[in-house]
């Protein structure tokens, strides 16, 4: 909703960048979503090595 109205506000001032703005916006999300995918599995990993660290903490009851 943010992203809306920043865009209606960028329309009112200069409405060609915010039409620039519109038609780039859905190119610039498709390059970057490999990059959100990949921090997505690296983050997943962490938590997977981290959990199978903690597997004999948790087991014998430490905290």
């Amino acid at each position: 909703m943010l992203t809306f109205l920043l865009w209606l506000i960028l329309f009112i001032l200069c409405w060609p960048l915010a039409l620039v703005a519109f038609v780039l916006y859905p190119i610039v999300w498709l390059i970057l979503l490999p990059f959100r995918i990949l921090g997505f599995a690296i983050d997943l990993s962490f938590d997977l090595v981290r959990n199978l660290f903690m597997l004999p903490f948790r087991l014998i009851g430490v905290k």
